[in-house]
């Protein structure tokens, strides 16, 4: 199927459909007569190859392949009343559009639960769809507006985005309770250095921000597991003697795990979790109410 081939009515019509359950609502939500609504239904179904709808229980309900394509319609029609009409309130309560946000193991962790419970809240026919991303590959996202906002830290972010800061944050030692090396809660730097280390890093590479560190003072600690995302950290190190550098937030919630945390034997800077956008969306209201939520979650951290 091409997009040449959809009147964008057929497309409201569906909407309204799936909105009321019924032909006859729909028909007087659109401000038309019912049989024009049937006849609109008629070509949706020839279009999609599907009957979209059947009566059952006295309504019109949608079958498997109205409920795949009805979010995409909804998020679909609802940007384009935005564009169409810019001076229009943006209206949480009643948007069905798909906010997609670039986003870190560290930042989904730390950030998503208390957002999607604002979402649940402020906006419930809201969508979200998380995607992992490429540091070189994300002004390319905020430019062809693949993404509405990008989560992470960013020591050379795109010149074309905009750049807002959230919260601060620090790194933090993490073993499993009992480990040997640890004494009274904390590790020497010899010892810690001696340790077999494990590291996340998503440049796919077994250098950090503390190895560089250590390498200007003439030192190296031994990493022996280099991982791409933090998922797998608590079972690996329950299991072993392995230690870990974490942000300090995400240690805290693996410290139900059997975790526990202890200050780095060195001197490690705070580093800044910012958001990126694209400057063009400054006046969009749906971007800038996603950007206060998220603005206003990492506040309260």
């Amino acid at each position: 199927m091409t997009l040449h081939g959809i009147d964008l009515n057929l497309l409201v019509a569906f909407d309204a459909i799936r909105a009321t359950r019924s032909i006859s609502l729909a028909a007087a939500q659109l401000g038309l007569r019912q049989p024009a609504v049937s006849g609109a239904l008629a070509r949706l179904r020839k279009l999609f190859g599907d009957e979209l709808f059947v009566r059952a229980g006295g309504e019109m309900q949608p079958t498997p392949k109205a409920l795949q394509i009805a979010p995409a319609v909804e998020a679909a029609l609802a940007q384009l009343r935005q564009a169409l009409n810019p001076n229009l309130a943006f209206d949480p309560a009643g948007t069905a559009q798909i906010f997609t946000i670039a986003s870190t193991d560290y930042t989904t962790t730390v950030l998503l639960p208390p957002f999607l419970a604002a979402l649940e809240s402020e906006a419930p026919d809201a969508k979200l769809r998380i995607v992992g991303y490429d540091k070189d590959d994300i002004g390319a996202l905020i430019d062809r507006g693949v993404i509405d906002l990008a989560l992470g830290v960013f020591q050379k972010p795109p010149e074309r985005s905009v750049r807002q800061r959230l919260c601060r944050e620090s790194f933090v030692g993490v073993a499993r309770s009992g480990h040997p090396a640890l004494t009274d809660g904390a590790m020497t730097l010899d010892v810690w250095l001696r340790q077999r280390h494990a590291l996340v890093s998503v440049r796919r590479d077994a250098v950090g921000e503390i190895d560089r560190l250590l390498a200007e003072r003439g030192l190296a600690r031994r990493i022996v597991v280099t991982l791409p995302h933090m998922l797998a950290l608590p079972a690996l190190l329950l299991s072993s003697d392995l230690v870990t550098a974490l942000p300090g937030r995400i240690a805290a919630r693996f410290a139900d795990a059997g975790l526990v945390s202890f200050p780095l034997p060195l001197p490690m800077p705070a580093w800044r979790i910012e958001m990126l956008w694209n400057p063009q969306a400054r006046n969009d209201q749906a971007n800038a109410w996603l950007r206060s939520r998220i603005s206003a979650i990492a506040a309260s951290l």
